[in-house]
C-alpha cells in the first residue's frame, strides 16, 4: 500500500533540531510542511516576489540579517510587512542572530512562527533539506525482509514460511544487522535511493515459526541491528520449482522496479540442504563487485568466446 501526499508537522522539526521559538502562534506545532524545498528570501526582502514559494520554509542567515540592518526603520518595516504578508509556514533565523524587534512584531501579527538556530546557514540548510526529504519521501509497505550485508542493503522477498525470517536470524548470527522483518516501510529518498526501516511497533523483532517472537536487539546487542539502510539488492526467494529453469550463470542482468526505481535483483530457489545464508552474503559480495566493475560471469563467458574462437581458428589452419 502506498500514498502519494505526505507532509510533516513544524512541531516535529522544532523539537528534531531543538528550534527556538522567538514568537507566540497559537497551533504553530501543527502546522503541515508539504515541500522538502526552502527559501532564502534575500531577493524577497528587496522586493521581488515573482516565482515565490509560500509553502516553503523561510531561511534567514547573516546575509539577509546585514540587507536589513542597512535599511533604515521604515525601509525596513515595509519589507518586512510585504514580506510575511505572503504567509509562509514559518521562518528560521540561523546563527543565533537577534530578530529585529519589528520583525518579532510583524511575524506574530500576520502569525507566522519565528524560530531560530544556533547552527551555520549552509550546514542547517543541509540538514534540514535532508531530513524533509526522508520525512515527506513518497512510500510502499512491503512484505518482506531487510538486512545490511557486508555494506548493502539486502531486501529478500517471499512467500509467507519460505524462510526469509530463519535467514535473517541466520545472518544475524554470522554478524550481519537486521533492519526490518515482516514489514519494510521504503521510502523514494531521491531519484536513486530508495530507504527501508521497520514500523516503530515491531522494530527489530523476529517471528520465528516454532519459537515465537524474538528480540533480536537484546538477544544480540545493538550491534546486530540498525534502524535504516539504502536497499541495493532484491532476493525473490521461492520453493524450488523442478519444471522451472534458473539462471546458473548472472550473465544477465534482472531488476525489481520499487516506487519506479530499478533495484538490482536474484532469484534464489529454496529447499532442503540449502545454506541461505551463506548464499545471500555471497550474492552481497558478488553484488559490491559489480558496482566496483567486476563481473564474473562475463569473465567466464569471455573466456570461454576466446577459447572457442582459438580452437575454431585451430581448426581452420588444419
Amino acid at each position: 500500500m502506498s500514498d502519494s501526499s505526505y507532509n510533516v508537522t513544524l512541531g516535529r522539526i522544532i523539537s528534531e533540531f531543538k528550534l527556538e521559538e522567538l514568537n507566540y502562534v497559537p497551533g504553530s506545532h501543527d502546522i503541515e510542511i508539504k515541500t522538502a524545498d526552502i527559501n532564502r528570501p534575500g531577493l524577497q526582502l528587496a522586493g521581488f516576489y515573482e516565482y515565490f514559494g509560500p509553502d516553503r520554509i523561510q531561511l534567514i542567515g547573516t546575509v539577509e540579517m546585514a540587507y536589513l540592518a542597512s535599511l533604515s526603520y521604515e525601509q525596513r518595516y515595509e519589507s518586512l510587512k510585504a514580506f510575511f504578508s505572503h504567509k509562509f509556514p514559518c521562518v528560521i533565523i540561523a546563527r543565533g542572530k537577534q530578530p529585529f524587534p519589528e520583525m518579532v512584531e510583524l511575524a506574530t501579527a500576520y502569525g507566522i512562527p519565528l524560530l531560530r538556530t544556533h547552527e551555520e546557514t549552509s550546514r542547517f540548510a543541509s540538514y534540514l533539506i535532508l531530513y524533509l526529504n526522508v520525512e515527506l519521501a513518497p512510500r510502499i509497505t512491503m512484505h518482506g525482509v531487510l538486512v545490511e550485508v557486508y555494506g548493502e542493503g539486502v531486501l529478500m522477498l517471499g512467500e509467507s514460511g519460505v524462510g526469509k525470517s530463519e535467514t535473517a536470524l541466520e545472518l544475524v548470527k554470522r554478524g550481519h544487522r537486521l533492519v526490518a522483518d515482516d514489514v519494510v516501510e521504503i521510502r523514494k529518498v531521491s531519484n536513486r535511493t530508495l530507504v527501508g526501516s521497520s514500523p516503530d511497533i515491531i522494530r527489530h523483532f523476529i517471528e520465528i515459526r516454532g519459537v515465537g517472537i524474538i528480540d533480536v536487539k537484546n538477544l544480540y546487542g545493538v550491534g546486530a541491528v540498525k534502524m535504516t539502510e539504502n536497499i541495493n539488492l532484491v532476493v525473490h526467494m521461492e520453493l524450488w520449482d523442478t519444471k522451472k529453469q534458473y539462471d546458473r550463470l548472472g550473465i544477465n542482468d534482472e531488476y525489481t522496479e520499487i516506487l519506479g526505481l530499478k533495484i538490482p535483483s536474484l532469484t534464489i530457489p529454496v529447499r532442503p540442504g540449502r545454506n541461505l545464508a551463506i548464499i545471500i552474503e555471497v550474492a552481497a559480495m558478488n553484488h559490491r563487485q559489480k558496482k566496483m566493475g567486476y563481473n564474473a560471469a562475463k569473465v567466464l563467458n569471455e573466456r570461454v568466446m576466446q577459447e572457442i574462437e582459438r580452437n575454431s581458428m585451430r581448426n581452420s589452419n588444419n
